[in-house]
């Protein structure tokens, strides 16, 4: 029970809410060997809020006895032991309630003690992803009478893959796409496949400290030395850098004369470092080097390499398929973008994160992404030509397998589904239900049912058909129950059977008259809760008419100048770590769609903005902006951050009403104070309020008092835009 998960089993037991709890486990630092005690240490904000609140102190009492005892019964993935006779001859075993998925009581160290053979069988996603990716090019291939790919036979020194690894341009790319893996490859410049497999055995804790000297003698700067003229082939391939158990067993074999069965034993006792096993082998290992012309000190030396190198060193074989599994998706990713990734999104559609990081990889390749879409969509992400993707209709939220085949097989079955009505009677309401189809409207996946015609008649047709199918769901639903209910019943409507496609196919939506096309706001904020990400727009687009008083610099302009440059944009990353004065920063990215830059906030201005830096904020930050070595572009420190609202209020001469004498009536004092009271500012705090008055003689300018200063939030805005047009509001900043 590490020190996130008894925090919240404790509270569970305690029946403590959940959001005590949530909120508990992520005040914990997420590190390797994190405990309750350096958690407490470490962040202040977790002590401070444990001091405060009688229900965390509570949990945390329980959570640090129980901290660091085993949990339940666990299972290895991909564990597997042999005996050889039954199994109970040598270790208790155990199942599950059921009777099946039977085990052993010892773990993995025990169960090689009783002298059983332990495998562990390695299961890859990526294998699937790649299958999938090959099997969509074969089969268009296929039907196109194109060339079929073998993936087992395509060239392992492809110069264009390694152009792409040197650019470290490897995202979704297997083991290679790591923030350190990619800075490692810029330093390193694989340029043959060697040097991936010595990749993925540097990587790793403890060979990561090999890293200098590898790219140091790679790239010329340090002489190679092979410790011994007879090692030179066996340290030739990774520049004399003890990186692979195979080398050292080698080396013992070429300098030593040791058989490769006593090399294995070296190897093993090594890894175990055990004293006395090791002054044993030193000694046998001395005694056959110098047998072999070997001088004693330099034998010793060599020794104390190996013995330094063996605990770190790689199994080659399994770095070796590592490294062919990366290239293999380095290259499907080069040469069939649009099919890599579709294959990569459906393996990852259940998680948010990765669909978000993989989606921004796509748009920067220049793959187009379609909303879903159930006239031509599957459950899976499509690849639709070179460089398309439709997006999956099973990575909505709220939307299984299930009622994505049934919408499948019906489109299959009836043709493609023509309007929101048609739609309904075709599927079985039981299995999708309201919730569902306001989650495929929310999604995009019903855009098509809206005439193209008639939504390319407004200013923004994507709103409009969201909008008009939102307005139609209830009736749609009704309608489509009522008919399921007769055919159940076996009864027939008095009136007639309801077609609720209409009589001639045309256009049968209602509230036409009434209709308000949802905002940009709306739209995305409906993208985000049922795709997890924005599809069709970006938040800054919201405020694209205000940014160039806002803030004066967009991203792509950064300069790495003395003077402090001001800009704008969606928190689209965010991590934090500890500074050596152990005190927190945070570093942003920051997305304005003409770039993105990474801010960084130290701990004061952190402390002071730290609730409103939340990833999907807008924010306006300033700050100096300095060259970036890993990234080859710029950073920015921050030295202010404000919301939008408050980089609004700051800037705005005030909010302005266009009123026409014509259209006032008795009312309109009242519905306007209404409106407005919620957002008054205090003691003359917020912005002004004006309104342009235009009477049938006369135009004038009336300013409101002080007392009805405004905070010109988002959501007045749009409630003044709602009632009294949207082209009669209008931000001064004059």
């Amino acid at each position: 029970m590490a020190a996130k998960a008894v925090v919240r089993d404790v509270a569970r037991v305690q029946g403590k809410p959940y959001g005590l709890a949530d909120k508990l486990s992520k005040l914990i630092p997420f590190e390797p060997g994190m405990t309750l005690t350096k958690a407490l240490e470490d962040e202040p904000m977790l002590k401070a809020f444990i001091e405060e609140d009688a229900d965390a102190q509570e949990i945390m009492e329980m959570a640090f006895k129980l901290e660091g005892l085993a949990r339940n019964v666990g299972k290895h993935a991909g564990g597997v032991v042999i005996a050889p006779t039954r199994l109970t001859d040598f270790s208790p075993t155990y199942c599950d309630d059921t009777g099946s998925g039977m085990m052993t009581q010892f773990d993995m160290n025990d169960v090689e003690q009783v002298g059983l053979v332990k495998f562990d069988f390695l299961g890859l996603r990526t294998l699937t992803i790649i299958d999938n990716a090959v099997k969509t090019i074969n089969t268009r291939a296929l039907s196109t009478g194109g060339a079929a790919v073998d993936i087992n036979q395509i060239n392992l020194e492809d110069p264009a893959i390694y152009e792409n690894l040197k650019e470290a341009k490897t995202t979704a790319v297997f083991q290679l796409e790591s923030r350190g893996m990619k800075d490692l490859m810029k330093k390193v410049k694989p340029g043959r496949f060697g040097d991936i497999v010595a990749l993925v055995a540097i990587f790793r804790p403890g060979p990561i400290q090999l890293a200098d000297d590898f790219i140091k003698r790679k790239q010329g700067i340090e002489e190679v030395d092979y410790l011994h003229p007879s090692l030179k082939h066996v340290l030739e391939g990774t520049y004399g850098v003890m990186l692979y158990q195979e080398q050292v067993m080698q080396i013992a074999q070429v300098l030593a004369g040791y058989s490769l069965a006593d090399a294995d034993l070296l190897r093993r006792a090594m890894g175990k470092k055990k004293p006395e096993e090791m002054a044993m082998q030193r000694e046998v290992f001395l005694k056959g080097a110098i047998a072999n012309g070997v001088v004693q000190s330099q034998a010793d030396h060599i020794f104390n390499l190996m013995e330094k190198f063996a605990g770190y060193g790689f199994n080659k074989p399994h770095s070796v398929c590592y490294a062919l599994v990366a290239y293999q998706t380095a290259w499907l990713k080069h040469y069939y973008p649009a099919d890599f990734m579709a294959a990569v999104l459906s393996a990852d559609m259940q998680n948010t994160d990765k669909v978000v990081i993989n989606v921004e990889e796509c748009r920067d390749m220049g793959i187009e992404l379609r909303p879903p879409d159930i006239n031509t969509g599957a459950f899976r992400f499509v690849p639709s030509g070179a460089n398309t993707i439709i997006y999956g209709l099973g990575a909505i939220k709220g939307l299984g397998e299930g009622p994505v085949e049934m919408i499948v097989n019906a489109r299959n079955s009836g043709g493609q589904f023509t309007e929101l009505f048609d739609f309904c009677e075709a599927v079985d309401a039981r299995k999708i239900n309201r919730k569902a189809i306001d989650a495929l409207i929310g999604s995009g996946a019903l855009d098509a049912l809206v005439p193209t015609q008639q939504a390319d008649s407004v200013d923004d047709p994507i709103g409009y058909r969201r909008a008009l199918l939102y307005a139609n769901l209830e009736d749609a639903v009704q309608l489509a129950e009522q008919k399921a209910r007769n055919a159940d019943s076996g009864s027939t409507d008095l009136f007639g059977e309801v077609s609720l496609g209409g009589e001639t196919g045309g256009n049968s939506y209602n509230h036409l008259d009434s209709l308000r096309c949802l905002t940009l706001k709306e739209r995305l904020d409906y993208e985000r809760e049922t795709l997890g990400l924005y599809l069709t727009g970006h938040p800054i687009d919201v405020y694209r008419s205000e940014l160039r008083f806002l803030a004066k610099t967009r991203i792509v302009d950064l300069r790495a100048i003395k003077e402090e440059q001001t800009i704008a944009g969606l928190i689209v990353g965010l991590r934090t770590m500890k500074s050596r004065k152990g005190e927190t920063i945070a570093f942003l990215t920051l997305d304005d769609r003409s770039g993105r830059v990474e801010v960084s906030v130290f701990a004061d201005l952190l402390d002071k903005h730290r609730e409103r830096l939340q990833k999907d904020s807008v924010i306006v930050v300033t700050g100096s902006a300095a060259s970036d070595d890993f990234t080859g572009g710029l950073r920015v420190r921050a030295t202010e951050i404000f919301d939008v609202v408050d980089a609004r209020q700051n800037c705005l001469s005030k909010l302005k009403l266009n009123v026409f004498a014509s259209t006032i009536d008795e009312d309109f004092s009242e519905e306007l104070a209404a409106i407005l009271l919620p957002f008054k500012g205090f003691d003359g705090d917020g912005c002004l309020v004006a309104l342009e008055y235009t009477g049938p003689d006369a135009r004038a300018e009336v300013l409101l008092g002080d007392a009805w200063r405004v905070r010109p939030d988002d959501v007045l805005i749009q409630s003044l835009r709602d009632r009294y047009g949207s082209d009669q509001v209008y931000l001064d900043y004059s």
